[in-house]
């Protein structure tokens, strides 16, 4: 077996992992309950494991299982992982940007050359999401959940500016939501559309402390990554669409989830 490289990330929901083999880049990932499943698999992927750790659970993973390893800054790994990546794609962004981290929470970073900053944190994130899934939809699974927002219809739950105005002399567009979940106990719906509204709700947020991100650092592009956008397409195109109408540019980056464990991965 030969040697492997890998760069962990131990958050609040999962265990993401970027390894190094044979000079090919892979990546995995495991819900973080099954850290034993997921560190069999990677020791059994070479005898010798030069393992570098970020994330919130970066310790527990350095005490149980790899008491040699480097500990990197999450913030750290995260922008240095999402840079790397935008240029693997070959996507152009200005010299100054914003990263937006959507995993069990956000965070916002300040990208301006080779300088980051973390500037802004939100508790609504992917883990909003199953939370509220459970409740309002029975289930905790991701991709069921996920399945069921793109079939809802947010304006079953969602007051909208065109209820209340009931004509076209609105003087802001019709379909934004006035109040969140405000028509729940009036009209009928079903699980989707409170998925749908309980999507909407997290893309709403963040999108407006974006905004004002962006207006006081003064940047144009939005790059997006995170676990809350796999497989989640209602909430990739609702933020998009946000983004646009608000004058920004939104940069998906392809595999963003793995940003921190591949910024970690950079740094062996």
């Amino acid at each position: 077996m030969s040697k492997v490289k890998a760069g962990i990330d131990a958050g609040g929901s999962l265990l993401k992992i970027a390894y190094k083999e044979n000079n090919r880049i892979h990546f995995k990932k495991f819900p973080i309950e099954k850290a034993d499943v997921a560190i069999s698999w990677v020791k059994a992927a070479g005898v010798d494991v030069q393992a570098v750790l970020t994330g919130g659970k970066a310790h527990i993973l350095q005490k149980n299982y790899f008491p040699d390893a480097t500990i990197v800054p999450e913030f750290q790994a995260t922008c240095d992982g999402a840079r790397f990546l935008l240029a693997e794609q070959g996507a152009k962004v200005e010299d100054s940007f914003l990263i937006i981290n959507i995993g069990t929470g956000t965070s916002w970073h300040l990208v301006k050359g080779e300088n980051y900053e973390r500037i802004l944190g939100s508790g609504l994130g992917g883990g909003t999401f199953v939370g509220l899934g459970s409740l309002l939809a029975n289930s905790q699974d991701y991709d069921q959940l996920t399945s069921l927002a793109s079939k809802g219809s947010k304006g079953n739950l969602d007051l909208l500016v065109k209820d209340i105005y009931e004509s076209d002399e609105s003087p802001i567009n019709g379909d934004l939501t006035a109040a969140n979940f405000a028509k729940a106990a009036k009209v009928m719906h079903s699980e989707a559309d409170r998925m749908a509204a309980v999507t909407n709700m997290i893309a709403e947020t963040i999108i407006l402390l974006t905004l004002q991100a962006a207006a006081l650092h003064k940047v144009k592009d939005i790059v997006l990554i995170g676990s809350t956008l796999l497989n989640n397409p209602f909430l990739k195109t609702t933020l998009e669409n946000y983004l646009v109408m608000l004058g920004l540019t939104p940069v998906f980056v392809a595999n963003g989830e793995f940003s921190s464990s591949y910024g970690a991965l950079l740094s062996v």
